[in-house]
């Protein structure tokens, strides 16, 4: 069924540019953008139906590529405790931290983490999301793991959203595995990874590589076991110390190094070869009150795509709205609005793989996109807060994600 969407600007976002059409129509045809261009040469086709949007700006669908969307519990009283000058050291002695949201995770039934990341889910579409990652690593066993991933793939079966699965079980030392990290890289690499991938749940692989996880030594063997099994890799990279991940990423063409407020010129340098996006995630920034800037400076003068995330996460970032994270990256980071926008659609796709069908605006990719009743797009990233009007389109149809509540 083709479509004409028209009385709008577009910022199709192609090079991750706003390349504005203004007084611009879109064609769709089922799922897919078939024509876009100025309203004035759209050429005459049979349509099923027509849609005025009121001179509104319209703009890929926004896409959260680092998510940990599915996880038990919530962190909120160590929040306060942090506040109240409680260490992390402390409360993780007390059985806080990361462990405590995998207690909370293994001790969830599927249906109730799929209850609970639904919940998060909608916040985020709301905010004009159509596409996003969700990441495992709160089970760091192989029943555990399984059964977030399945609630990941679930999550993209019954909501109008893409849903990408990541497998993060190199994400922490779980407690029975103390002091044995490589008997446990051992188990996510040779046993986890396979089953997973079997089973069709798997899209990518990431790890976190810091001096509280897993080192570059440990994650290379998880990378090798990915590439073994045809799976493209992504990290958690130089977030709080310099371990030269992001080289490590690179050198095994990862689609994304993630964080990176201690990356250095070599890490960019090799980013840039190997065409790596760097995902910025001003959350975590924020939550940590860190103070040590991610080298923009570095990545724009070689050329690293910049994308921009929430990191939802219960721990560093309990964030539910991506374009708060555009506004954060902004003032926190000192990136354009330009740049912001291009980090949640082009850049952001392609942190996914995803840039042959997502990310812009053109003709033969999803359609998925938001007609925003703004005058220009910098204001996505200049309101701090609140509900834009919107209408969200996605694979050609309207979504309202108030009415999936």
């Amino acid at each position: 069924m083709r479509q004409v969407w028209r009385n709008c600007h577009a910022a199709t976002m192609a090079q991750g540019k706003y390349s504005v059409i203004e007084r611009a129509a879109i064609v769709t045809r089922e799922n897919r953008i078939e024509w876009i261009g100025p309203e004035a040469t759209l050429p005459p086709a049979d349509v099923a139906g027509e849609h005025d949007l009121g001179g509104a700006w319209v703009t890929p669908g926004l896409i959260d590529c680092h998510t940990h969307l599915v996880f038990g519990g919530d962190r909120s009283l160590e929040f306060e405790q942090r506040l109240q000058g409680v260490d992390y050291a402390t409360i993780a002695a007390q059985g806080g931290g990361i462990a405590s949201t995998v207690r909370a995770t293994r001790a969830a039934s599927e249906d109730e983490l799929y209850a609970s990341a639904r919940r998060r889910a909608l916040h985020l579409m709301r905010d004009g999301v159509t596409t996003l990652e969700v990441k495992s690593g709160y089970g760091l066993d192989l029943p555990n793991e399984r059964k977030m991933l399945r609630v990941a793939r679930r999550l993209g079966q019954t909501l109008p959203l893409t849903v990408s699965a990541t497998c993060l079980a190199a994400h922490a030392l779980p407690p029975e595995y103390a002091g044995r990290a490589d008997d446990y890289v051992d188990e996510v690499a040779r046993r986890m990874l396979p089953v997973l991938a079997a089973e069709g749940l798997i899209d990518a692989v990431d790890a976190f590589c810091e001096h509280l996880a897993f080192t570059p030594a440990q994650v290379e063997r998880v990378f090798q076991a990915a590439g073994e099994l045809g799976l493209p890799v992504k990290l958690h990279a130089e977030q709080l110390s310099s371990l030269h991940g992001a080289t490590l990423a690179a050198r095994y063409g990862a689609w994304s190094a993630d964080h990176l407020e201690y990356l250095t010129e070599s890490d960019v340098l090799a980013m840039a070869q190997a065409g790596t996006v760097a995902v910025l995630l001003p959350g975590a920034f924020y939550a940590l009150r860190e103070t040590k800037l991610p080298p923009i400076d570095l990545l724009r003068r070689h050329g690293v795509p910049i994308a921009i995330s929430s990191d939802l996460n219960p721990g560093t970032s309990p964030a539910l709205s991506l374009r708060l994270m555009l506004s954060m990256a902004c003032t926190l980071f000192r990136l354009t609005p330009e740049e912001s926008l291009a980090g949640a659609t082009a850049h952001a796709a392609k942190a996914l793989g995803l840039q042959a069908t997502h990310g812009t605006l053109e003709a033969g990719k999803y359609a998925d996109f938001v007609a925003w009743e703004v005058r220009h797009p910098a204001e996505l990233a200049y309101w701090i807060g609140g509900d834009l009007p919107k209408r969200v389109v996605r694979h050609g149809a309207l979504v309202d994600a108030a009415t999936l509540a």
